[in-house]
């Protein structure tokens, strides 16, 4: 097959309908998106270079690389061939030293690969998920339950007024994060443009008109499950139970969106989120594991 193959740079736009099909089509068969979604609008932006590898008129593979690291994808149809390891290799050439991977899903082939290829695992990323609660659960609405928390009201997300808000309070939360740390006001506006963002699903808590904290919702479909897709509390309320509170605000949010399964991401070693969260009942679903081939010193 590789005589047959052909490597070359585009992108989202130019390649359209095709791309959201590999996309598709590898979520169907892995149970996993193939791309996590700041990679996708850094594509989309032209932050990230994307390479496709084609077979005839066919998209047999892609690859995302950007600052660092990179995620790459190979049609179901076309694997088993030799296709990963061909655009792994189109990924290393030239790459800056200890680039990372992700392998979502954590599937047996990508061990294999990640061995072959002298790659170590160095982050842990879980997917948990639970069904959502029947009801509300005793007190899910006293925002002033404990100390210090009198005053503090959730609401939706306001956009055009939390923006800026929202993107610095996110930036300190996440200051060590790799991804979510360093998401811009265009990176929010890019998320805002798709066809998931509703506003109502973006819980803000606010004291004195100040954002403390915020529960994101990704919800795509009835038939989905939906994402806790971020959860943040300002230091500076720490230990209050304002995390476990937006999540029962969340979960109200889904019961009224008609939603029947909640899912979150995690990284392993967030030991007190894991703990919050396994708290409320959620468990594992599947694993994404970053790689990293070590540095020749």
């Amino acid at each position: 097959m590789s005589a047959s193959l052909q490597l070359r740079a585009s992108s989202p736009a130019e390649l359209g309908a095709a791309f959201t099909r590999l996309i598709s089509r590898s979520l169907m068969v892995d149970g996993q998106p193939p791309f996590n979604d700041q990679a996708l609008v850094d594509a989309a932006s032209g932050a990230r270079r994307l390479i496709v590898a084609e077979h005839g008129d066919v998209i047999a593979g892609a690859v995302l690389v950007g600052e660092g690291e990179f995620e790459f994808v190979v049609d179901p149809e076309f694997r088993r061939n030799g296709l990963g390891t061909i655009l792994l290799d189109r990924i290393l050439d030239g790459a800056e030293p200890g680039i990372a991977g992700w392998a979502h899903g954590d599937h047996p082939a990508s061990r294999i690969l990640a061995e072959r290829t002298g790659f170590e695992p160095i982050r842990t990323l879980y997917q948990l998920r639970m069904p959502v609660p029947a009801s509300p659960s005793t007190g899910s609405g006293n925002e002033g339950a404990r100390s210090g928390n009198e005053g503090i009201v959730v609401e939706a997300f306001r956009p055009g007024i939390d923006d800026h808000a929202w993107v610095e309070l996110n930036a300190r939360v996440f200051a060590d994060h790799p991804e979510q740390g360093s998401i811009t006001v265009d990176d929010l506006h890019a998320r805002m443009a798709e066809p998931w963002f509703d506003a109502g699903d973006f819980l803000i808590a606010r004291q004195a008109g100040r954002v403390v904290a915020y529960n994101w919702l990704k919800i795509e479909g009835a038939e989905e499950p939906g994402e806790i897709y971020v959860v943040g509390v300002d230091g500076d309320y720490a230990g209050r139970g304002l995390g476990r509170m937006l999540m029962q605000r969340a979960f109200d949010r889904l019961r009224e969106r008609g939603i029947s399964t909640a899912a979150l991401y995690v990284d392993a070693d967030n030991v007190g989120a894991v703990h919050l969260y396994r708290s409320l009942g959620f468990t594992d679903h599947t694993v994404d594991v970053q790689y990293r081939r070590p540095v020749a010193e």
